[in-house]
């Protein structure tokens, strides 16, 4: 079992754009769901954005028409393109993947370690 990989997080000007990527790696059986989800000091972890294997996506109120989510199924990658960017944008950005391991029974969550995104205004 391997925990997920982000990379893309950094500084932006307010009305800028980023764009995440997460890989889940290992010998994976299947894939339930991937998603992107953040967190403040302080704050509850919060869901920004999430996609199904089958490519249904949910996003909160406050990214929609802002962010979007795609994945690669092939690769096991789920991206978050953010445009438009805010300050309250600012976060650490977690990649969530729920799925199955070979050799493993029932689907888990797993995290990613984080990534940085900050927006200055």
């Amino acid at each position: 079992q391997v925990h997920p990989v982000e990379s893309g997080g950094g500084l932006v000007r307010a009305g800028g754009s980023l764009r995440l990527s997460c890989a889940a790696s290992g010998s994976i059986f299947s894939v339930n769901a991937m998603g992107w989800y953040r967190q403040t000091p302080g704050k509850q972890r919060e869901l920004v954005a999430t996609i199904t294997s089958g490519t249904r996506t949910n996003y909160a109120d406050s990214v929609k028409g802002r962010f979007t989510i795609s994945g690669d199924n092939d690769k096991n990658t789920v991206y978050l393109q953010m445009n438009s960017l805010k300050p309250e944008d600012s976060a650490v950005y977690y990649c969530n993947a729920d799925l199955r391991y070979k050799f493993f029974t029932g689907y888990k969550d797993y995290w990613g370690q984080g990534t940085q995104v900050t927006v200055s205004s």
